[in-house]
């Protein structure tokens, strides 16, 4: 069989976040509950009324532009793009062709071509008997479009741009990106060819998934190498998935640039970035976060693990209150390592979503943390004062005083537990004079627990094994 090289190319749809929408005044809200509330005379296309440029989302791709290290155009305009269909309302969509806002860049080691702001289309149902339903409220959310160079030769590391720009936009906070919701939507233009030169182009649309992306570039590669393999020609078209049959299906012949008719929208002023202060690009370096690949690296140095990184930056409430953690450390790397082992192992468990974490008390948890290392409390005791210290504001030494849980560390008390332990449980005891390990653990057990956790485990063992020889 031919080995063939395999050619992707990714097109990247997201919402952006904004107050209202790409070209009126109308609320942002794709997902109200009500169809067609958040719609007006200008999102509807009625005669007369004329669009005006929302600046929030302008600035949100400068944002998007200079975090993938992109250009920022000095001169950029707004482009008709027709076609008719009932989701369009003035059949055609305002977009970007010829001057998009940002050119280069790159995500994750893949090089982008362009990124281009556009209004969203509203949203069809047809899934109504024998007629469709079209919900305008999504209509004019301002939607980016990143286009990557056709330099992904597999659909792991197409994945793995996914996930990288999902995650640059929820840390840029310019897009939620939920792609289960729509918010953000992939297209892969696929090909093949036993050469290094390009075969023919197929475009899979709108998949809703990371699952999707990876297993829809799989089914489609192997479709091409079958067809070519049988002596068929692979047809430029656009494909879509089906999640429940695993496979690609033919939807359309794909369109050309020519066939939609690009032309400037003569309504909107054609913008310069270089005449507006607050696109400066020294403006919008100063409102960037720390990016995730910095991210990494300090999470890194700081001794957690990449799965610990990677859970921290994928949630921005947690990232939050992580960043808190780090500042009530004051740079105690061990401090804010256990700290952040409570966080991701049992603090998360106690909340229903991680937007609880707000009104955590990171101070506390450091406090908590500390009487750990110092050896007044052990963890058993630490958990157990999680909730009321982190989520209530209690003071955690005062608690394990009021409590009687300090850790106590009188050899003269602990060898009172021993002995009691000891003639309590004499078998044990023979067990580990004969060898049995195990049995150790068992007595210092039950020492704890006699202690009712206040004794320190490290010199029970310790004076155990001295009593027991």
């Amino acid at each position: 069989m031919v080995k063939y090289t395999a050619t992707i190319g990714m097109e990247v749809h997201a919402e952006l976040k904004t107050k209202s929408k790409m070209f009126c005044g109308c609320k942002n809200d794709p997902h109200a509950s009500e169809p067609n509330s958040n719609i007006c005379p200008v999102c509807m296309a009625h005669p007369g009324t004329l669009p005006t440029v929302n600046k929030e989302a302008v600035l949100s791709m400068m944002k998007i532009g200079r975090a993938i290290n992109g250009e920022l155009a000095d001169y950029s305009e707004f482009d008709r793009k027709n076609y008719f269909y009932p989701d369009i309302p003035k059949a055609y969509q305002l977009s970007q062709y010829q001057f998009p806002f940002v050119a280069g860049g790159d995500i994750a080691g893949v090089e982008i071509t362009r990124v281009h702001l556009e209004e969203d289309t509203a949203r069809s149902q047809h899934d109504q008997g024998d007629k469709s339903l079209v919900d305008y409220n999504r209509a004019g959310v301002p939607l980016m479009e990143m286009v990557t160079e056709p330099v992904i030769h597999d659909a792991k590391t197409a994945v793995n741009f996914a996930k990288e720009l999902q995650l640059l936009l929820r840390t840029l906070d310019v897009s939620d990106a939920n792609m289960e919701k729509g918010e953000m939507r992939v297209e892969a233009n696929i090909s093949i060819s036993p050469d290094d030169s390009l075969g023919t182009k197929v475009e899979v649309k709108n998949l809703n998934s990371f699952k999707s992306v990876e297993s829809a570039i799989n089914y489609e590669l192997k479709r091409q190498a079958k067809m070519l393999e049988m002596g068929e020609k692979v047809v430029q078209e656009t494909r879509g998935w089906d999640e429940n049959k695993a496979k690609t299906f033919s939807q359309r012949v794909k369109e050309s640039s020519d066939d939609y008719r690009y032309f400037p929208d003569p309504d909107i002023p054609k913008i310069k970035r270089t005449e507006m202060d607050e696109f400066e690009e020294s403006r919008i370096d100063d409102m960037l976060p720390i990016l995730p690949v910095f991210k990494r690296e300090e999470m890194k140095n700081l001794g957690l693990t990449s799965e610990q990184v990677e859970i921290i930056i994928a949630d921005n409430n947690i990232d939050s209150f992580f960043t808190k953690v780090v500042e009530a450390g004051l740079n105690d790397n061990a401090l804010i390592k256990t700290a952040t082992n409570y966080l991701l192992s049992d603090m998360l468990g106690m909340l229903e979503t991680s937007s609880n974490l707000e009104e955590a008390n990171a101070i506390g948890l450091i406090e908590l943390v500390t009487l750990v290392k110092d050896g007044e409390i052990n963890s058993r005791v630490a958990k157990d004062l999680l909730q009321e210290v982190v989520f209530e504001g209690q003071s955690a030494k005062k608690l394990a005083e009021d409590r009687g849980l300090i850790q106590n560390s009188s050899t003269e008390a602990l060898n009172d537990l021993i002995n009691q332990v000891i003639s309590e449980n004499s078998s044990v005891v023979d067990e580990y004079k004969a060898g049995k390990e195990a049995s150790l653990k068992y007595l210092v057990g039950q020492s704890m627990k006699l202690s009712k956790g206040a004794a320190n485990p490290q010199m029970l063992e310790q004076l155990l094994k001295e009593k027991l020889s």
